[in-house]
C-alpha cells in the first residue's frame, strides 16, 4: 500500500515531562495492539504514544504487521484496552474483515478500535462507521501525533469506564449472591469479601484492603475478634483471629488505629476507625497508589457501618440459637438423668447422627437441623412413670406399653411448635424407635417410611448405648457390636446406614473419645 505521513516530527518530539512520566511500578501498562503493515507507522506509533501514561499507567504497544497476525495474537492473548488497526493490509478489506473477526468471533466488545487509512476513498467513512462497530475512524493525512495522542486517550477512558461497569456488575452478583449465603448460614466472611472486593474495584486505588472487627473485652479495651475480610495480596489473612496474625507492617497501622481511635492517613494507604455503640470497633486497612476522594471516604464509612451493624446483629442472632440449642441439650441430658443415662450421651447421638447424614449424602443443612433436634429424641421419658422408668427387671406387657407411649408422647409435645428445629425434634421423637422390617414404634412404619432423621438416630443411639458402660452392663467390645449391627440390618436398622456406619468406624469412636462419659473421662 502507498506510504502516508502520520506525523510532522516536530510533533511528536513536543511529548513534556508531564505526559511522558513512567506509570506507577505496580500498576500494569495500558496494552495497545497497533496493526500496520507500514514499518514506519509502527515506529512512528511507538514514538508518539509508547512513552505516555494515563491514570498512572503507561504504555504498552504490540506489532502486527496484518490482518493475519493480529488474529494470531488475539487468539492467544485478549487482554488489550486498544486496538489501532490499517484497513488496507494484505488486502483492500483487511482491517474491516479483522474488525468483524474481534466483534463477532472473539466477542471483544470491551475493546477499542480506532481504523486508521491513507486511502478514505476505498473506505468511506460514513459507510465504516454505519456498518462496523468501531469507535474512531481517521485518515493518516489528518492524524498529527496531538490528535492521536487525543484519540488515545479518549479510547483508554471509554475502555476504562466499560470494565469499571463490567467489574461492578459481577461484584454486585457477588454481593447479592453472598447476602443470600448470610440469610441462609449466618456467615459474615463471604459476604464481608464480595462487598470489599466491590469497594476495590469501585475506589480503583486499593490493591489490597483489610477489614478487622474487635470485640470488648468487658474492661474497656478490645481485642481483635476476626478479620472479616481481605483483598488483593492481604486477602491471605482472613483466618486472622489476633493481630499477632497480622503481617508487621499491617499490624502496626491497625494497632496505631485502635489505640488513636480514629481513622488515620498512614504512608501508602488508609485506615478507616468506627466505634459501634455496642462497643465493637470496626479497622478498614486500604493499600493505596494515590489519595482518597470525599465520595471515596463516604463509601468506606458506608461499608463499615453497614457491615459492622449487620456482623452485631449477626452476632445476636447466634447468641440466641446458641442459647436455644444449649438449652435442647440441657432438657435432653435431664431426661437421660431421669433414665440413668449420662449428658454426653445426648451429645455424642447428635454427632453420630450428624456424621452419618452427612455419610449417606444429605445436605449440609439437614445434617445440621437433625444434630440441633436429636437431644431432644426421647424427651417423651418425662411423662413416664419413675416406678417404670426405673424398673430393675423385665417390664409386663402394660408397662411396656406405657414404655412405647413415650416416643408418641415426645413427638406430641414438640409438634405443637412451629419451629424448625422443634418439628425435626418431634419427628425424630416419634420414629426413631420404629424399625426397617416394620416390627417397631409407634406406627409400626417400615423401610423408607421412617423418617431419615428417625433412621438416624435409631442407629446412633444403639451404638452409643452397646459402647458405653453401666451399671447394669459392661461396655461391648467394637466386635461385638459390630456383629450385632450386622446382624440387624435389614431388620432394626437401614441397611445402607448400617452398611455405611461399619465402612467409616473409626469417624465415630473417635467422635466418642471427644465425649467421654464423666466417670471415665482422663
Amino acid at each position: 500500500m502507498a506510504t502516508n505521513p502520520l506525523f510532522r516530527r516536530s510533533d511528536w518530539l513536543e511529548l513534556d515531562g508531564h505526559e511522558a512520566a513512567a506509570a506507577a511500578p505496580a500498576l500494569p501498562p495500558w496494552r495497545i495492539l497497533v496493526v500496520d503493515d507500514d514499518p514506519s507507522v509502527q515506529e512512528v506509533s511507538e514514538l508518539a504514544i509508547g512513552r505516555l501514561s494515563f491514570e498512572g499507567r503507561g504504555m504498552q504497544l504490540t506489532a502486527a504487521t496484518s490482518a493475519q497476525q493480529a488474529r494470531e495474537i488475539l487468539a492467544g492473548d485478549r487482554d488489550f484496552a486498544l486496538a489501532l488497526i490499517d484497513v488496507v493490509m494484505e488486502t483492500d478489506q483487511a482491517g474491516l474483515e479483522l474488525v468483524q473477526h474481534i466483534r463477532d468471533t472473539l466477542g471483544l466488545s470491551a475493546l477499542r478500535i480506532i481504523l486508521r487509512t491513507g486511502q478514505p476513498g476505498q473506505a468511506p467513512e460514513q459507510v465504516v462507521i454505519e456498518k462496523y462497530e468501531i469507535n474512531d475512524y481517521k485518515a493518516k493525512t489528518e492524524l498529527t501525533a496531538g490528535r492521536l495522542r487525543t484519540a488515545v486517550f479518549a479510547a483508554l477512558r471509554g475502555y476504562r469506564d466499560l470494565r469499571t461497569i463490567e467489574a461492578q456488575r459481577l461484584g454486585l452478583m457477588n454481593v447479592l449472591d453472598n447476602t443470600t449465603q448470610v440469610l441462609r448460614s449466618g456467615s459474615m466472611h463471604g459476604f464481608a469479601n464480595a462487598v470489599l472486593q466491590q469497594l476495590v474495584s469501585l475506589i480503583d486505588g486499593g490493591s489490597s484492603a483489610l477489614y478487622c472487627i474487635t470485640q470488648p473485652t468487658g474492661d474497656g479495651e478490645c481485642e481483635l475478634q476476626h478479620t472479616l475480610a481481605a483483598a488483593g495480596d492481604l486477602s491471605g489473612l482472613t483466618q486472622a483471629q489476633t493481630l499477632a496474625d497480622l503481617p508487621p507492617d499491617v499490624q502496626a497501622v491497625v494497632a496505631q488505629g485502635l489505640h488513636a481511635k480514629r481513622s488515620l492517613d498512614v504512608p501508602g494507604g488508609y485506615l478507616f476507625y468506627q466505634r459501634s455503640e455496642a462497643g465493637y470497633e470496626s479497622v478498614l486497612y486500604f493499600r493505596l497508589h494515590r489519595p482518597l476522594s470525599e465520595v471515596e471516604r463516604s463509601l468506606l464509612r458506608l461499608f463499615c457501618a453497614n457491615v459492622a451493624l449487620t456482623y452485631q446483629n449477626l452476632l445476636v442472632i447466634e447468641d440466641t440459637v446458641e442459647s436455644q440449642l444449649e438449652m435442647a441439650y440441657m432438657l435432653g441430658e435431664a431426661v437421660e438423668q431421669r433414665s440413668k443415662e449420662t449428658g454426653q450421651h445426648v451429645r455424642r447421638v447428635a454427632l453420630y447422627a450428624e456424621c452419618l447424614g452427612r455419610l449417606y449424602g444429605l445436605s449440609d443443612r439437614e445434617c445440621q437441623l437433625i444434630r440441633h433436634a436429636a437431644p431432644l429424641h426421647d424427651v417423651g421419658k418425662v411423662s413416664t412413670p419413675d416406678h417404670i422408668l426405673h424398673k430393675p427387671g423385665k417390664l409386663d406387657e402394660g408397662e411396656w406399653r406405657v414404655m412405647q407411649d413415650h416416643a408418641a408422647a415426645g413427638e406430641r409435645l414438640l409438634g405443637q411448635s412451629r419451629r424448625m428445629v422443634l418439628r425435626k425434634a418431634a419427628e425424630i421423637a416419634g420414629s426413631h424407635h420404629e424399625k426397617w422390617d416394620g416390627s417397631g414404634y409407634p406406627k409400626g412404619l417400615a423401610g423408607e417410611a421412617i423418617p431419615m432423621a428417625g433412621r438416624l438416630i435409631a442407629l446412633a443411639d444403639v451404638f452409643d448405648a452397646l459402647a458405653s458402660e453401666r451399671s447394669y452392663k459392661p461396655a461391648w467390645s467394637p466386635e461385638a457390636i459390630r456383629k450385632h449391627l450386622g446382624e440387624q440390618a435389614g431388620k432394626q436398622f437401614d441397611p445402607r446406614l448400617v452398611a455405611l456406619f461399619l465402612a467409616h468406624e473409626p469417624e465415630f469412636y473417635a467422635i466418642r473419645a471427644t465425649l467421654p462419659d464423666p466417670a471415665h473421662a482422663s
